[in-house]
């Protein structure tokens, strides 16, 4: 479904993705892990369109998307959330989602519908009329994963949807994301949370200063020296084997 191939990009001097290649099949959940600072979010960024690669190609559905504007990528079915979160402040968490339904719709009787379906579904139905600015930390996650799913992405690419959540809401998201690849929808996903990344994806990759370092399952990945020597350490290691 998704295949990208040697991908490099750098800023100055900094190469911070160097000839990475990973693939997605559908109805997989892949893992994307590695240390802060190994390029992970750039990856994602190029892959999506908001960074032009220097070398290599993505392609998605057969289609090679190698450079496309943002948008063109998510019509075509892929789309990111973004590590940081921002919600349109001022307006509702229904407005909010109904930009997202926009993308395929230009009627805001079907977008009202649309956002109010999604919302249900990243369990948010009881907070369509809180606006942006009055969300929490996990209301703020699962709007911007609503919105991406408003769009109605065949592939999601999730960037650290669980960071800062405590352990219920961690709890709480992975069954979020299993609801949805049960509805069809494939995803890639940045984590660090070893827990949720054990719980969730069928394969793991590793990135370590640009580079891919290793690819496997969980407990393949746990076992790999160079993995736990360049991140995980053997406390996370053993997450991931449990």
């Amino acid at each position: 479904m998704l295949e990208v191939r040697d991908l490099s990009k750098s800023f100055g001097g900094l190469k911070a993705v160097d000839g990475a290649s990973l693939d997605v099949r559908r109805g997989e959940i892949v893992g994307l892990i590695g240390p802060n600072g190994a390029g992970k979010t750039t990856l994602f960024a190029a892959i999506a369109g908001f960074h032009r690669p220097d070398a290599g190609h993505v392609a998605f559905e057969g289609r090679d998307i190698t450079g496309l504007a943002p948008y063109k990528i998510c019509a075509a079915g892929m789309v990111r959330t973004f590590q940081i979160t921002q919600p349109f402040a001022a307006i509702s968490v229904r407005e909010n989602i109904m930009i997202g339904a926009y993308l395929h719709t230009g009627d805001r009787r079907l977008a009202e519908r649309e956002a109010e379906a999604v919302a249900s579904r990243v369990g948010m139905g009881g907070q369509l009329d809180q606006n942006g600015a009055d969300l929490t930390v996990a209301g703020r996650k699962r709007l911007e994963l609503a919105r991406a799913l408003a769009t109605g992405p065949r592939l999601l690419l999730l960037d650290e949807v669980m960071a800062g959540l405590n352990p219920t809401e961690i709890g709480e998201i992975v069954e979020v994301i299993r609801d949805i690849r049960a509805a069809g929808v494939t995803i890639l996903l940045i984590e660090h949370v070893m827990q949720a990344v054990t719980s969730l994806a069928e394969r793991v990759y590793v990135l370590n200063q640009g580079r891919m370092i290793a690819e496997g399952t969980p407990a393949e990945i746990a076992s790999d020296p160079g993995v736990i020597e360049a991140y995980l350490g053997h406390g996370a290691a053993k997450v991931l084997r449990a």
